[in-house]
């Protein structure tokens, strides 16, 4: 099968497609042929093998080349064969996850836990767009947020991959939802049910938006102290993305965050997306949202296999709005 191999940390380029064995499922495991997979931060990150810091941390990056020689988090396909044990899919089943690597690829064995029956409503490319993306919405949205109804919330990055999946859940949830996201990008956010859009490239929302229940902040901008100002006396500051750096960020961020929660009335919390035991449960609630017809990828380009280190080049510039989506088989 052909695949891209990562055998030293650095660019796009580094990216080399191959043709490697085709694997065979294991006791547990579902054999799937790949028809789309995505590109997130968390693909390029471990490109480039930063920031350094991680390679440090137990779990993480190696520490002198990648861990993992086939990248990629997020998939969709048809199931091929399954391993023993398997008794929640069956060859000819549309599914997808959301796996630590190996979706860069035209076949990959997956962990039963980490598979679910793809949204019968969305392609596969569409469904390709979600794992990542969606799961880290949904948890800061459901499970660090705890996001109700009738509560207003404030999304930062809300046209990013995982800010367009976080207005559209908070909205689910019954929230009334404020945007944060450059000018050009104000319709697509309102058309996903935000109730207000703020350009952060004209107001800084830091010194005029009050009383929310919660920040969600993909875009990492605001100083903490800042933030917090936001927020009612008992509201949620949830820290997912920030700024890229070689060494620390986005971790520095992430971590100044929780410290200073620590001494303050507001909750602040790090989303950290989970992949295990709780990851089909995940998607599958997914699916639901997305054949209810209260979720939907926002999809900003799509590429061919071939041009998949072109895709990531797009991806890593952090222009994108919404998704970037790569067609494998």
């Amino acid at each position: 099968m052909k695949a891209y191999l990562l055998h030293a940390y650095g660019s796009p380029e580094n990216l080399l497609l191959s043709e490697v064995p085709k694997p065979e499922p294991a006791p547990g495991e579902v054999l799937v042929q790949i028809r789309a997979t995505s590109i997130n931060p968390y693909d390029w990150h471990h490109m480039r093998g930063e920031p350094i810091a991680a390679r440090f941390v137990p779990g993480g990056f190696g520490k002198r080349r990648p861990t993992h020689s086939i990248l990629g988090c997020d998939l969709a396909g048809v199931v091929e064969a399954v391993g023993d044990g398997v008794t929640g899919f069956h060859p000819g089943d549309e599914a997808y996850a959301l796996v630590k690597h190996g979706s860069y690829a035209e076949y990959a064995c997956v962990p039963e836990e980490l598979l679910a029956l793809k949204p019968r409503s969305l392609s596969f490319e569409e469904a390709a767009a979600v794992p990542m993306a969606a799961a880290t919405a949904l948890q800061a949205v459901r499970d660090d947020a705890k996001v109700s109804s009738g509560q207003r919330v404030l999304v930062n990055g809300a046209s990013s991959g995982v800010g367009t999946f976080a207005v559209q859940l908070a909205r689910a949830a019954g929230a009334e939802v404020t945007g944060v996201c450059g000018g050009r990008n104000a319709d697509l956010v309102k058309g996903l049910g935000a109730y207000a859009v703020i350009d952060y490239t004209a107001e800084d929302f830091t010194k005029t938006a009050r009383d929310f229940d919660a920040l969600i902040d993909i875009a990492g901008s605001p100083r903490i102290g800042a933030a917090k100002r936001v927020l009612r006396l008992e509201g949620s500051y949830v820290v997912i993305g920030g700024q890229a750096g070689r060494w620390f960020r986005p971790m520095d961020h992430r971590i100044a965050g929780e410290l200073v929660g620590r001494f303050s009335s507001q909750r602040i919390v790090g989303t950290d997306t989970k992949i295990g035991a709780d990851s089909a449960r995940n998607l599958t609630e997914l699916a639901r949202y997305a054949d209810d017809g209260d979720l939907k990828p926002v999809i900003d380009r799509r590429y061919d296999f071939a041009e998949l280190p072109t895709a990531m080049r797009y991806v890593e510039a952090g222009h994108a709005s919404g998704k970037v989506v790569v067609t494998v088989g």
